[in-house]
């Protein structure tokens, strides 16, 4: 869709352009106390909860653990507690294949299938740089196995199993090279692409080359999980007060799978200044911003988000593994590095990090000042509606109360201009299509989603029953039965699944897969089913009956 290609304005005019900051930073004197208040509601003896650490220009400036790390055996978190942090891996993996670069063993520009040739031919190439860019197009592979029944965690997935279910799919999401979308397949690849071409275990080359170099003596990666790790913290979904185990029971790394400490990643993020590791030509190209086909800069870099917080450059990654969460975020200028590890999934480590970084940057930075606008009631009108994304066809709805504009159910837009719409002061901006048709949700590391405004569709008894029958997808390995449960449709799957669709647009679903679309031939048939989510943009199933 040509709205797909539209270069949004909101972004160069709401985003503040960094000031090179350049004051050197002396910890406040009441910071202990100051961050020991962000964690107080995990400082408990009866839940998980958090480790957290900050140095500047390298020296440690406070340490911290609350909550239990296991709370069958009555153990309490500690500063070294040993905890996963989800996709902060990823800066490692890529960190891996730039020094491989280094050494002359490869190039960034080589085409994946020379190296990996279970990934099936597209046509165009998918290169190393698009991998740690997450530019290649490929679908998330937990995400397809979500699709089929088998999420994550269900299943003892090694990269064997990656390698197969990656050789099954026939698309991409899009052309690789031309858009960005978040995806665990690419980093699972980086990371069997280092074991073949160094001739050595991912795990092994890491450790030589990153971790030993560094005193990272608590990292590992999590390659079979049945391995007793000493110090390791347990991980916990909860609800209330009701805690459940929640571990990452799977051999794949390379997208996360990462086993270590807050203090151990605070090390790797001084190795940015010193530059021990790989030296300055090495950091300097794990810093280097993806680039699109047509022409745009994206905040990815190589494993890394060069994002801006508080008007300050910011050099980030957050994650979640199973019940994991973690963020580990620098500021260059100022020398500031924070890292955050919780043990419960309700934890938002990024949001607590930035409350940790706003301790040490008090009094540096700026927010930004963007100025309010009133907007007359028929205009809200006129925008409130259900909208589509033109990637992956999920819809939100926009509804005009009491003078406001409410995203669905996520919070109330805030008007910027006629047609900029601001959610929350570090959220996404909503920007309207002056025609009415549409619109684009932008924040620093999308450029921008479009959204086609569509009509509500009430589908009669007859419509529906004219979508039931059976659907396969072999990418999935899944079949679907979509059946009237009363006067509804829902889908069963294996082995005891019932997905209830609640009609959107017209021929369109919501459902807790994503968006459920039923695709016609040429005579108007109902032939084929679309499962179309954030990391799996439209994935097929063919109607068997």
């Amino acid at each position: 869709m040509v709205h797909s290609r539209v270069r949004p304005v909101l972004i160069a005019a709401l985003m503040i352009a960094p000031p090179a900051w350049s004051e050197k930073l002396t910890a406040p004197p009441d910071a202990r106390v100051s961050v020991d208040k962000i964690f107080e509601r995990y400082n408990r003896s009866d839940g998980p909860g958090c480790v957290a650490g900050a140095t500047i220009d390298g020296a440690p400036v406070f340490s911290g653990a609350y909550g239990m790390a296991d709370l069958e055996h009555g153990i309490a978190l500690a500063p070294e507690s040993v905890l996963e942090p989800g996709s902060i891996a990823k800066q490692f993996t890529a960190a891996a294949v730039l020094l491989l670069v280094q050494q002359g063993k490869l190039s960034l520009d080589d085409p994946v299938r020379k190296y990996i040739p279970e990934v099936s031919d597209y046509g165009t190439p998918i290169t190393i740089r698009h991998l740690i860019n997450h530019t290649s197009g490929l679908r998330d592979w937990g995400s397809v196995e979500g699709i089929g029944g088998w999420p994550r965690t269900t299943r003892e997935y090694t990269h064997a199993h990656v390698l197969e279910i990656v050789s099954r799919q026939r698309a991409l999401n899009y052309p690789p090279g031309s858009e960005y979308s978040y995806t665990n397949t690419g980093f699972n690849l980086a990371a069997i692409l280092v074991s073949r071409v160094a001739g050595k275990s991912f795990p092994e080359f890491t450790r030589e080359q990153i971790f030993a170099p560094l005193g990272m003596t608590s990292t590992q990666w999590r390659d079979d999980f049945r391995r007793i790790v000493r110090n390791r913290a347990v991980a916990y979904s909860s609800s209330g007060n009701t805690f459940w185990q929640d571990m990452p029971f799977e051999d794949v790394f390379g997208n996360g799978g990462l086993l270590t400490t807050v203090g151990d990643l605070l090390r790797w993020n001084r190795n940015f200044t010193e530059a021990k590791v790989g030296g300055r030509a090495f950091v300097d190209a794990q810093h280097q911003r993806g680039r699109l086909t047509d022409g745009r800069t994206i905040a990815y870099a190589a494993g890394l988000m060069v994002l801006h917080w508080r008007g300050l450059n910011e050099v980030s990654h957050s994650g979640s593994t199973a019940g994991y969460q973690g963020w580990l975020g620098r500021y260059p200028e100022q020398g500031l590095s924070v890292a955050v590890l919780c043990n419960v999934s309700s934890a938002s480590a990024t949001e607590l990090g930035h409350q940790v970084a706003d301790v040490y940057l008090a009094g540096v930075g700026t927010r930004p000042q963007v100025e309010i606008r009133s907007t007359d009631s028929a205009s809200l009108a006129a925008k409130a509606g259900l909208y589509r994304s033109v990637r992956d066809h999920q819809t939100l709805s926009i509804e005009a109360q009491d003078g406001t504009l409410r995203i669905d159910h996520r919070g109330i837009l805030t008007p910027v201009s006629d047609y900029v719409f601001s959610l929350g002061e570090d959220g996404p901006r909503a920007e309207f299509d002056s025609t009415g048709k549409g619109l684009r949700l932008s924040n620093e590391i999308d450029e921008g989603i479009y959204y086609e405004k569509v009509e509500r569709w009430n589908p009669t008894a007859a419509q529906l029953e004219a979508m039931t029958g059976e659907y396969s997808s072999d990418e999935a390995e899944v079949a679907f039965q979509v059946a009237l449960d009363r006067d509804h449709l829902v889908i069963h799957r294996r082995p005891d699944a019932t997905i209830a669709l609640t009609p959107t647009y017209r021929d369109g679903f919501g459902s807790s897969l994503g968006s459920v679309r039923f695709l016609r031939d040429a005579q108007g048939h109902v032939s084929e089913l679309s499962v179309g989510e954030q990391r799996v943009w439209d994935l097929r199933f063919r109607r068997v009956r």
